[in-house]
């Protein structure tokens, strides 16, 4: 064999192993980093800083329910209101949320001055159609439990981010990601609103319940839900004043 066909040879079998690399890369590593990616996910915010001061819902939002109901958050003043983020093709939502809203809802549906809201990152896609599926598969009742789509996404966003205090939704490119992860990341955290339309709080119950969030505080999921509880249980009591 001449210089030049070992060379060739050479080269071919490089190329040959960095091909076989390639497609053991694709095949079983990046599945693995993407699946890890959506476990992490759940936990990016754990431990960052959250709002010291509580303060007022400063503007409404216009939007439409599951039963296609023309309703605004300020209705609900004089009541006391969890809100969540969610969007109906959210594949962790209804695994991580989902199941947390209904204990929650479970636990204080019977008071009539208790409401759950959970508001569409994904407004021009969840038709009422959409949520009217979700909320039935949650087993919620339109008069202490709304799904909510503003119809914009844009002006939705700029809500949640800037008057309600989520964190920023991030809006994934990555064909990959966004079939195991959805098109939106959003915030997890569940706020609870007074009777005076103050949000009062913040519990990321799904991030601590995460498999990293049990890892690095086992008791931490116990202690928010506890809190989360006390808390709504305390406001529910307070009389409503008169100007609600």
């Amino acid at each position: 064999m001449n210089k030049k066909t070992t060379l060739i040879v050479f080269y071919t079998a490089v190329a040959a192993i960095c091909v076989g690399i390639l497609a053991i890369v694709n095949l079983f590593i990046v599945p693995r980093m993407k699946a890890k990616g959506a476990e992490t996910e759940a936990f990016i915010h754990v431990g960052q800083e959250q709002h010291q001061e509580w303060f007022p819902i400063e503007k409404d939002l216009n939007a439409t329910n599951q039963a296609g109901e023309a309703v605004k958050l300020s209705d609900l003043r004089g009541k006391v209101w969890v809100v969540a983020e969610f969007f109906a093709i959210c594949p962790h939502c209804a695994v991580r949320n989902g199941a947390e809203l209904r204990v929650i809802y479970d636990e204080f549906k019977d008071n009539p001055d208790f409401q759950m809201v959970c508001i569409s990152v994904d407004p021009e896609t969840d038709n009422t159609e959409r949520l009217a599926e979700y909320a039935n598969a949650l087993g919620a009742e339109v008069d202490d439990w709304w799904f909510l789509t503003s119809g914009d996404e844009k002006a939705t966003h700029d809500y949640l981010e800037n008057t309600l205090k989520f964190f920023g939704i991030r809006e994934r490119s990555d064909p990959a990601d966004i079939e195991a992860n959805g098109r939106f990341q959003h915030d997890m955290g569940l706020l609870v609103v007074d009777r005076n339309f103050n949000v009062i709080g913040k519990w990321p119950l799904a991030d601590a319940r995460s498999e990293e969030g049990r890892a690095q505080n086992p008791d931490l999921y116990e202690k928010l839900k506890a809190d989360m509880f006390a808390r709504i249980k305390a406001e529910l009591e307070k009389p409503v004043a008169a100007d609600n």
